[in-house]
């Protein structure tokens, strides 16, 4: 049964790259060109998961359960985790994914990330992990420190992505947006040449998403959507040769590349791209913090901002919303400032020249 998270691991990654889906790209957008577009698309995520999580849940295909909400993790490794995704060129996902397209960078920023997880989460700093993470609130989910019922959280979540979503519908019908001509037709041509609108894109990882639940469930794996726990396994999997680590999550991780490398041979857009000596060292400082805050925060982009915020778990929120200051802080530092330090630096030489 494991084997279905491979499949679905593979639609997953095909579906990200073909999409163009950057969950790094979503959060950065809000700082260097106030654009909520992807974000939006990221919430359209949330709110599919949530309908059909809910549901299975009403249904009794699995059985939701929260614990305590590890506040202190969830607010320093989620900002650890938002500074060190700038560092590496993307997320955990968008990291897996570009990999599978050839970047040489994301394969330095996957490998240290798998270590830095397996390291804060089973290795020698695991300790700081349990330390951290003991550090807790009462009441896990939103719904029932509030005392409410899950399905009207739901309903307002819905109604306000689609409010937003509308809106951005209504804007981009004004904007006449440049085509190149088709080169394929069919089927080839709506899988590998013709561009993904967004919601879209968000609309069929929503449903991926929501049927991760209970391929992952009937294996014992008690939960949806992961990254970083799977990625965890795989490291100490390779250094222990422990058989038992290789479960559905595993599966899962490993059917990203797959599927992410399909669809850029099938796109033309898969190429092997070695970065310079800095973006390298940032590829692999990157991929260590990430490991670092996704353990300390309970999960990534994915576990956390994306699968816990959905069944309205305070750790996925406010994860979610350290991750986008961490991002925030990395973008000032690494790009806004770089970009102002550019533009200013140019005159200057231009003046020496004359």
């Amino acid at each position: 049964m494991i084997l279905t998270g491979l499949l679905l691991g593979t639609v997953l990654g095909f579906v990200f790259q073909r999409g163009r889906f950057c969950v790094t790209g979503a959060f950065r957008d809000l700082f260097t060109l106030r654009s909520t577009r992807w974000l939006t698309a990221f919430m359209v995520i949330v709110a599919v998961q949530s309908i059909g999580v809910f549901a299975f849940d009403a249904l009794g295909v699995i059985s939701l359960s929260t614990g305590d909400f590890p506040w202190l993790g969830a607010v320093l490794g989620g900002f650890i985790f938002g500074f060190a995704i700038v560092l590496a060129g993307g997320c955990a996902t968008g990291t897996y994914y570009r990999a599978g397209e050839g970047l040489v960078g994301s394969w330095l920023a996957l490998i240290f990330y798998i270590v830095g997880a397996a390291a804060f989460r089973f290795g020698p700093l695991a300790t700081s992990t349990d330390a951290v993470r003991s550090v807790t609130l009462p009441e896990g989910s939103i719904y029932e420190a509030f005392g409410v019922n899950p399905w009207i959280l739901v309903t307002l979540l819905v109604a306000g992505v689609g409010l937003v979503v509308a809106r951005h519908l209504r804007l981009e019908r004004k904007v006449r947006r440049a085509s190149l001509p088709a080169t394929k037709t069919g089927i080839a041509h709506l899988l590998f040449e013709k561009p993904w609108h967004p919601f879209v894109s968000a609309a069929i990882i929503g449903v991926i998403a929501t049927a991760a639940w209970p391929l992952s469930w009937v294996t014992g794996r008690e939960s949806g959507l992961g990254i970083t726990g799977p990625s965890a396994n795989i490291g100490v999997f390779l250094a222990t040769g422990d058989l038992a680590l290789v479960d559905w999550g595993v599966m899962l991780v490993l059917g990203l590349l797959i599927g992410s490398f399909i669809a850029a041979v099938g796109s033309g857009e898969f190429k092997i791209r070695v970065p310079d000596a800095r973006t390298s060292v940032r590829s692999i400082f990157g991929g260590i913090l990430m490991g670092w805050g996704a353990a300390w925060a309970g999960g990534c982009t994915i576990g956390n901002a994306m699968v816990n915020t959905a069944t309205f778990g305070f750790q996925g929120w406010t994860s979610l919303v350290f991750m986008i200051v961490g991002t925030g802080v990395a973008t000032r530092l690494f790009i806004t400032n770089h970009r102002r330090n550019g533009a200013t630096a140019r005159p200057v030489l231009a003046s020496v020249g004359n």
